[in-house]
């Protein structure tokens, strides 16, 4: 039952995630992005991932950890592409 209700929070925070990216993607800004924030979430993921590896409870809820990784990463790269354009060309 515990990994049921893991799922259900792995769903309800990944929903958020696609947008997010989404948002980075058409934006193309950081304005409202937290890098530190997007980090920790990211590591959290990969910490619930070792823990489910470790504790050898290998099952469906890791699938989840690793779309929302996928998408964690995605937005973190969009981050700095994205403060990249932000930033004026220096003159030469």
């Amino acid at each position: 039952m515990g990994s049921v209700f893991e799922s259900i929070m792995l769903v309800c925070f990944g929903l958020s995630w696609p947008i997010s990216v989404w948002k980075s993607w058409t934006s193309k800004s950081t304005k409202g992005k937290s890098i530190i924030f997007t980090a920790a979430i990211l590591v959290g993921y990969l910490f619930g991932i070792m823990g489910k590896i470790l504790n050898n409870n290998i099952n469906y809820v890791l699938v989840l950890y690793l779309i929302n990784v996928i998408f964690v990463t995605i937005d973190f790269c969009l981050y700095f592409v994205n403060r990249r354009h932000e930033q004026p060309l220096a003159c030469h």
